[in-house]
């Protein structure tokens, strides 16, 4: 790996390390791109405040922070400010104005709940046919705005019921990704928490469709950057399915 483009900071309030501590332990790695991706600030029109993503409040001190070490390591590393973002339709485009200001370089999409975080977590096993298609449409209908760079932990629904549905909806997934030329992560977060995700299921869809893929460390913790045993189990879970792994990617921008 020489680049990773899924970390998050203590700002999502589930994560612990500082930027500094990140970036020198993808130096040590021997990373030449390290993305910043913490979960985006998210103005819901009831004033509702997540717990687990950055606050409003906070999104200014996340850039200049970033903004501040991208200069100071600019001859040991490349520093890229990003965020890993949902796709709410309804909340789209406030979301867009309320980072219009800063000056950051990408966006992931880590689509954790279907329209607002009033929805069950997709990582809840769930067996209704209709909300695993709501997922996918909504998560192509995100793709399909051309602001999103790649599609993290993308079978992290979680769907339990007949199989043939599940490989009729993530075969829609997986091919509207491929025709968008859209990479898809293999997740290294629940490939050594032992999540459901990245599942052999999907990524076996994936390898037929012929998706290329980005390994993500899906970082919380210091230790979780570019670790050696993770990134040999991503690269053999990949290989199993024949997949094209991509060792940087080309960033969309999305305020185009």
């Amino acid at each position: 790996m020489i680049a990773n483009y899924h970390t998050h900071t203590y700002r999502c309030h589930h994560a612990s390390g500082t930027e500094r501590e990140y970036i020198e332990k993808a130096i040590a790695e021997g990373l030449t791109v390290m993305g910043f991706s913490d979960h985006v600030p998210m103005p819901f029109p009831d004033g509702h405040e997540s717990s687990f993503r950055i606050r409003i409040e906070e999104l200014e001190d996340y850039i200049r922070t970033l903004e501040a070490l991208r200069e100071e390591y600019r001859d040991r590393i490349q520093i890229l400010i990003g965020f890993e973002a949902e796709y709410y339709p309804a909340y789209f485009e406030d979301m867009l104005r309320l980072l219009e200001p800063y000056d950051y370089d990408y966006m992931i999409l880590g689509q954790h709940f279907i329209d607002n975080e009033t929805a069950p977590y997709n990582a809840t096993p769930m067996t209704d046919e209709e909300a695993l298609c709501r997922y996918v449409d909504q998560v192509l209908e995100g793709l399909s705005t051309g602001k999103y760079t790649y599609l993290a932990h993308p079978d992290v629904y979680n769907f339990v019921g007949d199989e043939a549905i599940y490989e009729y909806h993530m075969r829609r997934l997986c091919e509207g990704c491929r025709q968008m030329n859209i990479p898809i992560e293999v997740n290294l977060l629940g490939l050594m928490g032992g999540r459901h995700y990245p599942s052999d299921r999907f990524f076996r869809i994936a390898g037929e469709v012929g998706n290329v893929a980005v390994i993500g460390c899906d970082a919380h913790h210091v230790k979780d950057v570019a670790d050696p045993a993770a990134l040999r189990a991503g690269a053999e879970f990949a290989a199993r399915y024949g997949l094209d792994v991509l060792e940087t990617v080309e960033l969309r921008d999305p305020k185009k």
